[in-house]
């Protein structure tokens, strides 16, 4: 008997990533392509769009034929995405009119510091959840328009179409037949107000976007259409959507009120759902859509950090003192403390709850006899000490005690780190089974449209615990290594003013 699978598309920062799951969420094809980054200039980020999008043909491609030489079925699509990156294309031709605009990308800095200097940040938080920051698409958007020449007027006329990555894939797999997103992608763009559940008019002329640029925003689980029977030798197709965090959130099962997940891929993202109450934080978090399901939106509150597993490639690739990621455990381990060294990673600047776009990055504490490990320790420590950050605020925000943190993504195969984590947060840290949990999740959205799961309830059942991390380290040792922490983001803030 056939088995019904799901394609699982998960479009990343650093790669692109297809991954096919069975009706108990066990993965049984997969494929994964790394793709080039691009800095034209300091604390620029760019995409090749073409680049993305051969990566994702090539992953699916790969995939399906792994999956499908057996006799199984794939049923149909779930696209997850790196949310806030920013493409504008030709709605005749479908190409690009300038690369994509990464979400790390910090070159609308000035525009964003005019916004808040003017008055409009309690507008902004207000209908979006958000702050002002150049993270998100809108002023993004903004700066391609302003920037390329005559996108403004073709904009206007109706001539192009605005997406986040999830957008410009669909356009591209339905053939140019479907231009739409869903309601946590919406929700990142700085333009969605996320209590009407529709693009915003007073937002749109604050950021001067053209309203005939942009998407149509549905359900995480829809009908998105069905892809050319040209680019896999037959239609499948596609019925569910989400940006990347909630995606992964969705594949944690968490799915109840006061639920906590922590994805550790380029960066670090906490989100904590809280039902249906968009709750406004009083720490500088964000509240966002978790998911938006038969018309019923869940929200969340979320905390940022913009550099976490892209500091273990830098340590990598950039000064190439390891040769893979899997020796930067073994070198922590083998130091029985920091030394003193501290990394604040601030490469694109810091996020939650400092949202400081200036600051950049450095390293403390240095001395004569610190080698790699020493380096490579503080790389990893410094990713614990931000996620503490982002835990302290939602404490901060939350009435309930913090129970436990579900954690998923490349970092989290380092069981130092995760121990290093439990220790830091004094919270249990629990990893699970499938650890790649984004495209687990896009897999369930689109499972539930297709029938493969009854509901997103169902999968519930699904969540399995592969290992369990409680504190083990005393207050007093705690509270030394968060001084140290402390200090040295201060000094990474002074260095800016």
């Amino acid at each position: 008997m056939k088995r019904r699978l799901i394609l699982a598309i998960d479009q990343g920062t650093t790669s692109s990533r297809a991954m096919i799951f069975d009706a108990n969420g066990h993965c049984v094809a997969q494929s994964q392509q790394e793709f080039r980054q691009l800095y034209p200039q300091d604390a620029w980020v760019e995409h090749d769009p073409e680049g993305i999008w051969q990566s994702v043909l090539e992953v699916c491609r790969r995939s399906l034929q792994q999956a499908e030489m057996t006799g199984n079925e794939v049923a149909g699509i779930g696209i997850t995405n790196q949310r806030e990156t920013t493409l504008v294309w030709d709605r005749q031709t479908g190409k690009p009119i300038y690369n994509a605009i990464v979400w790390q990308d910090r070159r609308t800095a000035g525009h964003c510091a005019e916004l808040i200097s003017a008055g409009n940040e309690e507008l902004v938080a207000e209908r979006t959840g958000l702050l002002i920051d150049p993270y998100f698409s809108a002023t993004k958007l903004g700066w391609i328009l302003d920037h390329v020449a005559g996108a403004r007027a073709r904009a206007e006329k109706g001539e192009l179409a605005f997406g986040t990555v999830d957008s410009f894939l669909l356009w591209r797999l339905t053939g140019g037949a479907v231009h739409a997103t869903d309601a946590t992608n919406a929700s990142r763009t700085m333009l969605f107000n996320i209590h009407t559940q529709e693009w915003d008019k007073s937002l749109l002329d604050l950021f001067n976007i053209p309203s005939a640029l942009l998407p149509e925003v549905k359900d995480c689980i829809a009908d998105f259409g069905a892809t050319d029977v040209e680019l896999f030798g037959r239609s499948i197709p596609i019925g569910g959507i989400a940006g990347d965090q909630q995606a992964a959130a969705i594949g944690q099962a968490c799915l109840e009120p006061g639920m906590i997940k922590s994805t550790y891929g380029t960066g670090c993202f906490v989100l904590m759902n809280t039902g249906e109450k968009a709750f406004r934080s009083r720490n500088r978090l964000l509240t966002t859509v978790a998911y938006r399901v038969a018309g019923k939106t869940s929200y969340a509150i979320e905390g940022s950090i913009f550099v976490a597993g892209a500091a273990i490639q830098w340590i990598r690739d950039g000064l190439k003192l390891i040769n893979s990621a899997g020796e930067a455990e073994g070198l922590a381990q083998g130091l029985d403390s920091n030394r003193g060294v501290y990394m604040v990673p601030a490469f694109t600047g810091l996020g939650a709850p400092y949202w400081d776009p200036h600051a950049r990055g450095a390293i403390f504490g240095l001395t004569r006899d610190t080698g790699i490990a020493e380096i490579v320790r503080a790389t990893l420590e410094s990713v614990g000490y931000q996620t503490y950050d982002l835990m302290e605020a939602m404490r901060g925000d939350s009435d309930a005690a913090l129970k436990a943190l579900r954690v998923d993504g490349g970092m989290v195969a380092n069981d130092w780190f995760l121990q290093f984590l439990a220790d830091l947060l004094n919270l249990p840290v629990e990893r699970p089974q499938v650890t790649e949990t984004t495209a687990l999740g896009a897999a369930y959205l689109a499972g539930v449209q297709f029938g493969v799961f009854a509901s997103l309830e169902d999968i519930q059942k699904n969540w399995q615990r592969d290992a369990l991390f409680t504190p083990e380290l005393d207050q007093a040792e705690r509270n030394a290594l968060l001084r140290g922490w402390k200090k040295a983001v201060s000094r990474v803030l002074e260095n800016q003013r």
